[in-house]
């Protein structure tokens, strides 16, 4: 009987009692596979191209403030191109084939890597672009504190770093804080969205480190840009030099604008949901995830 009980435990722990699947909200236009096969397709081939750009432009350049902020953005095109691949296939594999989660994933250990995966490449991108605007601000107001400090590899660090942070909030619910859970309408995995325990703390954690990259970003980039027309406006000017500066500030206000778009949303929504009695809309989340997804595309690499 303790045998049974402990092997029906570990076989419903990232599913729901009787699902997947999950056929009453297959029907619905927004769960269609088309959308996961095209979102994929786009990302994946734009991201490749600006992969294969960022490399032209890394060996052509000579600015070294310009190297800096190619380094973070060939560290955010590898990781929206991870992310696409990853969860891309698991998802569209999933629309072709069918298959059944309780029989291959009876322990939760392929859910548990998809949930992982959603986390670490969801969080990674909104922290990069903090990071960015940490090393635009540096750059534009302190340019002699940060061409003595900051070399390539100390730029390299922080994208390590940055990865290194994502992957351990990925971690936290495989050491019981939080828990990763199939998601309708069954193609995916996500960390569980509640208003009660560990699963509220970990969904405000995700939901909050990704709002504060993004106030973070905005409040630096705001303050660059000011900065930056000032100096652009001035008498003695560098002209030559502020081209690369104006376009690379250019370049990080629409990465910003982008995210803040496509992944507000979805943030606030878990937020708002936690925080809240109300249950969760699984529409609304499905809803939210093709605006994130959307981020990938519209990059502008």
């Amino acid at each position: 009987m303790n045998t049974t009980n402990s092997s029906f435990k570990n076989d419903t722990n990232c599913y729901s009692p009787n699902n997947p699947p999950f056929e009453e909200f297959e029907s619905r236009s927004i769960a269609r596979p088309a959308y996961s096969a095209i979102f994929s397709a786009l990302g994946l081939t734009s991201h490749f191209i600006a992969l294969v750009v960022l490399l032209q432009s890394f060996r052509q350049t000579h600015s070294r403030s310009r190297s800096f902020f190619l380094i973070f953005l060939g560290g955010l095109v590898v990781t929206d191109f991870m992310g696409l691949l990853v969860t891309g296939s698991i998802v569209v594999s999933f629309h072709i084939t069918h298959f059944n989660w309780r029989t291959i994933d009876p322990n939760c250990h392929f859910c548990n890597f998809m949930g992982m995966s959603m986390v670490f490449y969801g969080l990674s991108p909104l922290l990069l672009g903090a990071s960015m605007a940490i090393e635009r601000f540096i750059g534009i107001n302190c340019p002699f504190a940060r061409s003595s400090t900051m070399p390539k590899r100390r730029t390299i660090t922080m994208v390590l770093m940055v990865w290194l942070i994502a992957g351990c909030i990925a971690l936290l619910p495989l050491m019981g804080f939080g828990r990763y859970h199939m998601q309708k309408p069954g193609s995916w995995c996500f960390f569980y969205i509640s208003s009660k325990g560990n699963d509220q703390a970990f969904s405000l954690l995700f939901s909050l480190v990704g709002l504060f990259s993004i106030a973070l970003s905005f409040l630096l980039n705001t303050v660059s840009v000011v900065t930056l027309i000032k100096v652009c406006c001035g008498k003695n000017r560098k002209q030559r030099r502020r081209d690369y500066e104006v376009e690379m500030m250019v370049q990080l206000i629409l990465i910003m604008i982008i995210a803040t778009v496509c992944w507000c949303p979805m943030l606030v929504f878990i937020a708002y949901t936690v925080l809240s009695t109300a249950n969760l809309n699984e529409g609304n989340l499905l809803l939210w995830l093709r605006f994130v997804t959307w981020n990938q595309i519209l990059d502008p690499w």
